[in-house]
């Protein structure tokens, strides 16, 4: 259905009486309400209050104490949504239950700076307005396990039961164990408009990978943030609990949520990144992106490696890059380019995390990249030819959440590429996430410490 006229007779006559809406707020954690069919026909055309504490409290609903944007100093008043009715889905497992996607909006009908899609809708007019069309995909690895929100509570969040047990990445086997559940995450996100290209094990008890099929960068973002809650939410029908944690156990690898991104020409006809002339088949717009990541992703980490979590897959020998590096179809590198065709060529950022906001990363990365086409940057570093880990000739990622927020918090760059008041917003969330690390006992404290000191 393509005009608003079917959407809103499709809303009119659907038997629930309802529509599902939700907003994005900063961690990627969709917000969101049931509202009365009726009603909806009217926020068609003018807006959705939705109380901006969105934006105004962390991922556990704890207040921030020195949020600028809004606090106890403002009262927390409504914000204004505004309806994408170009998101408009039907919920399979909630009886096509009609679902759509909002923006936050000042008063001026103008980008909410704190919004991370409306972020994402700025730098894509930026780079569309150099006349390019950048064309994204998110894939993702994540854990399953026989859980329910009530036993890993009662369980204090350890000793959980893996969906599968050992290491068994891309099992035919496996994937006919709880084949029921991998059925339907293909079938159902398909039908929720999430076109799944490949869906496997990965190696780990219980862990799976699915890519998401490319797509302009609204909607490949749009694609990867709803795929996150539909898996979950597609788990809870089968009595399963899905965590994109990028770092379950120092035991095991991470999950990663890598962007693969390609700049295309305005009528999406012609991939820009393949020279068939050079010797890599490497355009020089697909060189000077590249220059453009390695230059600016260190400034922008955290939007890419979001929570305390994230740096614990960023570890040497765990499938996750260290290194401020790039390679040709090499998977020890922050950045894998992979120029094979017309068609297929693209660039696969590696430091991303299955924890991120799917809008922040695809921001991280196009705001990066365009940076280097923009300026015509040389990619004057060589390409890491084997261990990746061990070239440090361009340095290394920040080790931990502080260390990157207060890169990105002091950086001018960042400032530029993604605006001063959402640099100043974000950084505060980051470090506000640090303080509530930072006063906690954990239990490898109290192993280490609690009877030999």
């Amino acid at each position: 259905m393509s005009t608003s006229k079917e959407i809103l007779d499709y809303v009119k006559n659907h038997p629930s009486g309802k529509v599902k809406l939700a907003v994005a707020d900063i961690d990627g954690i969709l917000r969101g309400k049931y509202v009365a069919a009726e009603k909806f026909a009217s926020l068609v055309e003018g807006r959705l209050g939705f109380c901006d504490v969105t934006f105004g409290w962390d991922a556990g609903d704890v207040a921030y104490e020195n949020g600028k944007y809004t606090g106890w100093h403002t009262g927390y008043p409504d914000a204004q949504v505004k309806i994408d009715l170009s998101t408009f889905r039907k919920i399979p497992w909630e009886n096509e239950v009609p679902f759509f996607l909002g923006d936050f909006i000042n008063d001026q009908d103008q980008a909410n700076y704190v919004c991370p899609r409306q972020l994402l809708k700025k730098l894509i007019a930026e780079c569309e307005s150099e006349g390019f069309s950048p064309l994204f995909a998110q894939e993702f690895e994540w854990f399953n396990f026989s859980e329910t929100p009530e036993t890993i509570q009662e369980k204090g969040f350890v000793n959980l039961k893996p969906l599968s047990p050992g290491m068994f990445g891309y099992s035919i086997l496996r994937s006919t164990y709880r084949n029921e559940f991998m059925s339907d995450l293909f079938e159902l996100l398909n039908k929720f408009d999430i076109p799944i290209e490949g869906l496997h094990t990965e190696t780990g008890p219980g862990v799976y990978e699915a890519a998401i099929k490319y797509a302009p960068a609204l909607q490949a973002a749009d694609q990867a943030i709803l795929f996150k809650t539909a898996v979950k939410e597609i788990a809870y029908k089968h009595g399963i609990l899905a965590t994109f944690m990028a770092k379950i156990s120092e035991n095991l690898p991470g999950c990663s949520g890598h962007v693969h991104q390609s700049l295309w020409d305005a009528g999406k006809k012609i991939n820009l990144f393949y020279d068939e002339k050079d010797a890599d088949k490497m355009s020089e717009i697909m060189k000077s992106y590249i220059a453009g990541q390695l230059h600016c992703l260190p400034y922008l980490l955290p939007m890419i490696a979001p929570t305390i979590n994230s740096y614990k897959r960023l570890v040497e020998g765990a499938w996750a890059p260290t290194t401020v590096t790039w390679g040709i179809d090499n998977r020890t590198t922050a950045l894998r380019a992979l120029p094979g065709s017309k068609k297929a060529s693209r660039l696969e950022t590696r430091i991303v995390g299955s924890d991120t906001n799917p809008y922040l990363a695809l921001s991280a990365c196009l705001a990066a990249g365009m940076h280097g086409v923009k300026n015509k940057l040389k990619l004057e570093q060589p390409a890491t030819r084997g261990n990746g880990y061990t070239d440090l000739s361009n340095g290394t990622l920040s080790r931990n959440l502080f260390e990157a927020t207060q890169k990105m918090k002091n950086s001018d760059l960042a400032k530029t590429l993604l605006g001063e008041d959402f640099v100043d917003h974000f950084a505060m969330t980051r470090e506000w996430e640090c303080k509530q690390y930072a006063k906690v006992v954990t239990d490898w404290e109290l192993k280490r410490y609690l009877e030999i000191i």
